[in-house]
């Protein structure tokens, strides 16, 4: 054996560990790119849950004097009934942020993407990478999220209510990955991300039973709720904090989710690899 044989080994060896963890090494990466915008990430986390509770909790509450909803004892506070929807909200909206312009950013404005995969990790770690580091934030959102909850008296049972920021998280992937997978295939910023905010994430927004129960809604928009994931992660959140009665089983709700972030990071991931394999 020469010399240079252990040397070699060790090279390889060296090589073998990015590939391994090449998706650690891209959430990492990620996550500290993060730190460019760290303070609006906190101060959004911290700030927008605190004016809508304030709003809510002691602003639009005091003019709703009867129940919008009832829970597994009877009726339940408006506060109650809106938080986990807000919560969930706040999930989609980070994705809906982290899975658009970074996206662009990562295939054509500043092509780290095509960096990353010159080096020894695979198309879909990249994608992985980039899925981690958006759950990252968007669970640090949601913990934030619901001690503000908790602080505000919005939570029914905060034992079970402490798996709303899972919920959440849940949430923001089941919207989040069918949009990564659709940012991956853009090649150029036409204004599609803006038709996304206006035409699909604010109509979710607005028709999702987040300020008022979906039952109350026309039945010819009804149907928004049951595609959209806010409403079954409201819905599963509220559950969770306060017990609801009648609708939907939980289990379902449950399902809808997985099933969509689901089909989202198959596609996503495929979108990855025809494109930095093309």
């Amino acid at each position: 054996m020469t010399t240079t044989e252990p040397m070699t080994q060790a090279a390889l060896q060296g090589a073998e560990r990015p590939r391994r963890f090449g998706a650690l090494y891209i959430a990492e990466h990620q996550v500290r790119a993060m730190r460019a915008y760290g303070w609006t990430i906190v101060i959004s986390s911290v700030g927008n849950p605190l004016v809508y509770l304030l709003g809510i909790g002691l602003g639009l509450a005091a003019f709703i004097d009867q129940p919008v909803a009832n829970g597994a004892d009877g009726p339940v506070d408006y506060v109650l009934f809106v938080a986990p929807a807000l919560l969930a909200s706040a999930a989609v909206g980070v994705a809906t942020e982290e899975f658009t312009y970074v996206v662009m950013a990562g295939f054509k404005w500043r092509r780290i993407f095509w960096g990353m995969n010159a080096s020894p990790v695979s198309p879909e770690q990249i994608c992985t990478g980039l899925i981690l580091s958006v759950a990252a934030r968007i669970l640090f959102t949601t913990v934030v999220y619901y001690v503000l909850m908790l602080a505000f008296g919005a939570v029914g049972n905060p034992w079970a209510g402490a798996a709303m920021p899972l919920v959440g998280l849940l949430a923001g992937l089941a919207f989040g990955l069918p949009l990564l997978a659709y940012s991956a295939t853009l090649t150029e910023d036409g204004g599609q991300f803006a038709v996304v905010q206006r035409f699909i994430f604010t109509p979710l927004f607005l028709f999702s039973g987040t300020f008022y129960p979906l039952d109350s809604v026309p039945v010819g928009l009804q149907w928004i709720g049951w595609i959209s994931p806010l409403w079954h992660a409201s819905e599963l959140g509220r559950d969770l904090s306060y017990g609801t009665s009648g609708g939907w089983p939980w289990w379902s709700h449950l399902l809808v989710l997985l099933a969509m972030a689901g089909v989202g990071g198959v596609l996503a991931r495929r979108t990855f690899v025809r494109r930095l394999r093309g």
